[in-house]
């Protein structure tokens, strides 16, 4: 089963979230270049996460017959780009990301709302009769 470029970004970022990334975002920019039509950004907090995140990524698309045309990056550690031709994954150390500011350079793209993660229910303590 083929993901619509949407679709594909969408799944990437719930990817990225699962896995504790930072500030995921998905920028849709297929009116604005011919490079992709979704870039999606995330942070991670160390080295070991950035890889991490790429890797994660990589595995999981791979599960569904979805493989990168092009990497870039996988020996550093402070980005990480994975090029799935209409989606462009950048996977930061934070310090890249706030060096780069890709938000800022595609400032006019249009940010997809993510879905919101499922969250615990709150527990609940029985009350007392006194």
């Amino acid at each position: 089963m083929e993901l619509s470029p949407r679709d594909l970004a969408l799944r990437v970022a719930q990817i990225l979230s699962d896995k504790k990334a930072s500030d995921v975002e998905v920028l849709e920019i297929g009116d604005l270049t011919v490079l992709a039509d979704y870039f999606v950004i995330c942070t991670g907090m160390s080295s070991t996460q950035v890889r991490s995140l790429a890797e994660e990524v990589e595995f999981k698309l791979s599960e569904q017959g979805i493989e990168p045309h092009h990497i870039e990056g996988h020996r550093s550690t402070t980005w990480i780009l994975l090029d799935y031709s209409s989606v462009v994954v950048h996977v930061f150390y934070k310090e890249s990301r706030d060096f780069y500011r890709l938000e800022h350079m595609w400032a006019d793209a249009k940010r997809l709302v993510l879905p919101e993660a499922p969250r615990e229910a709150p527990s609940v303590s029985p009350t007392e009769n006194p």
